[in-house]
Formats: C-alpha cells, structure tokens, sequence
C-alpha cells in the first residue's frame, strides 16, 4: 500500500479527571518535518512524543497539537517562601531607618510581595501522565495512518489509469510512425517527378534520402524506455511502500524521452500526442509529490 503525505488524525484519552486530546495534521514536504506544540507544563514530553511517532512517519511536514485539561480539585498548593518574605522585611526596615518613617510592616501587606505566597502544583506522577499522553499520541497516530493509506489508494488509482492513458498514446506513436516514413517517401517521389518530368527516378538516391529522414525521425529507443518507465512505475505503485522518491524520479525520465520524442517529430499526429503525454506526465509528477 502506499501512503498520502497530507492526513489528519485525532486522539483523545480521560481519566483521573484529566483529559489529553492530540491532533495531528500533515501536508507535502520533501523530506520529515514534525512541529509539536504543547502546553507549557507538558514540554518535558515532546522528546517522548517524537519517539512514539517515529514509527508511523517517513516524510511530510507535520503539526501535532496536544491540549491537556485537569479536571480535579485541590491539586495546587500555597507555598509559603520565608527567604523571599525575610529579604523583603530587611529592606523594608532599612527603607524606615534610612528615612526616618514609622515601621508600619504588617503581615497582611508583607505577604502581599511577589513571590512570598505562591501557588504550585501539588505535584502529579510524570509517568502516569506520559501513559495517558501516550494513549492519546496513538490514538491520533492510528487515526492519523489510516487517513494516509486512504487517500493513497485515491492516488494509486487516479496514477495507474493515467499510466494507462500514457500507454496508449506510446502505442499510437509506435503504431503512426511507420507510416510516416510511407508517406515521405511518396511525397519526394512526386516532388521529384514534378521536378524531373519524363527522367527516371534515381531510386538509390530516393532511398538514401528515405534513410537520412528516417534516422532523424526514429523515437524507437525513446519508445522502448517510455514503456519500460510506465511498466516499472505501474509495478511499484501495486507493491507500495515509501516509493514518492523513487516515482518522481521516473517521472523526471518520462518527460526526458517525451522532450526527445517530441523534439523529433516532423508529423502533426505525433506531435500533438507527444504535446498529450507531455501534459500527462506532468500531471503524474503533480500527483506523486503527495506521495509519501
């Protein structure tokens, strides 16, 4: 099977009143590109995150977006730091004795300084948390995998009816070009008895004139390697696997030959069905950068 590399997954896991949703989006890139983007109290996980998808991707920019709710009670707690509260009263006393004012400092007004009294998590098991997490990353992973292959096999489809189409336009070259030969021929035989009138016709040198245009206009190599390029990326699209790279470079030899092809042509038919598998070449190479 082969893979998009645009999908979108969702995974979410609750329990202990805590809630973790992850969504996963993707769209084409060359090589891997993973964004992950968590909530401050969760970054120590990202490593993890990274770890536990690296099995499911290959290519592709990826965005993962983790929300994490706590639904319980009482987890924060008031923190009480004497060494901030101490540093403030020494202050606070010089400032009274530096300027001759009353000591007025109360306890109500010391705790209300920055960092006296703060409020902390009471503290939650990292690996407890990471399980939960992880349930979720996979859940969008799945989710995620499952939306790739089915929009592969949209590709696969679309690319091996078009590898069809191409086909068939190489059979009709192979099939014209024979005749092209044909009809230059008698073309120079009656240009030439025009220009001689009633003397013979050399036909050696109508021959030798035959074999030259021939050699210009054979595309029987070019032909042969057209199909050989669509029969092996027919085989590799049945077999699958991470195969965009390897596709995009065949399609980059198609379109060589076809450019050969075409710039051979001296027949309109050709030309314009050279002109056709040039534009369906360039339509499987617009497909196969969505490949993985």
């Amino acid at each position: 099977m082969i893979k998009s590399m645009t999908g979108f997954g969702r995974g979410e896991t609750a329990g202990n009143n805590r809630k973790f949703t992850v969504e996963m989006k993707a769209v084409n890139h060359r090589y891997l590109d993973v964004n992950i983007k968590l909530p401050k109290s969760l970054n120590f996980f990202e490593s993890s995150i990274r770890g536990e998808l690296k099995p499911y991707l290959s290519r592709g920019k990826v965005d993962v977006f983790v929300t994490y709710e706590d639904l319980s009670e009482g987890t924060n707690v008031v923190r009480y730091n004497r060494q901030a509260a101490g540093q403030y009263l020494d202050y606070l006393r010089q400032m009274a004795k530096d300027f001759g004012l009353e000591d007025d400092i109360r306890v109500s007004t010391l705790s209300k300084y920055p960092e006296v009294l703060v409020m902390e998590d009471a503290g939650t098991d990292q690996e407890e948390l990471w399980e939960e997490l992880k349930g979720a990353v996979r859940q969008a992973a799945d989710a995620f995998v499952q939306a790739r292959i089915a929009e592969g096999e949209h590709l696969k489809r679309d690319l091996l009816e078009k590898l069809d189409g191409m086909q068939k336009l190489v059979d009709f070259i192979e099939e014209r070009s024979p005749k092209i030969l044909e009809e230059y021929r008698r073309k120079l035989e009656d240009k030439v008895r025009e220009l001689l009138q009633d003397t013979a016709v050399d036909e050696g040198r109508l021959l030798t004139e035959v074999t030259i245009y021939a050699d210009k206009v054979c595309v029987d190599e070019e032909l042969v390697r057209l199909r050989s390029h669509i029969a092996t990326m027919q085989s590799a699209l049945v077999e699958g696997g991470s195969i965009g790279r390897k596709l995009d470079f065949i399609a980059q030899e198609m379109n060589r030959e076809a450019n050969t092809t075409l710039s051979k042509s001296g027949d309109l038919e050709i030309t314009n069905c050279a002109i056709e598998l040039k534009t369906e070449i360039e339509k499987v190479r617009e497909q196969i950068q969505n490949i993985e």
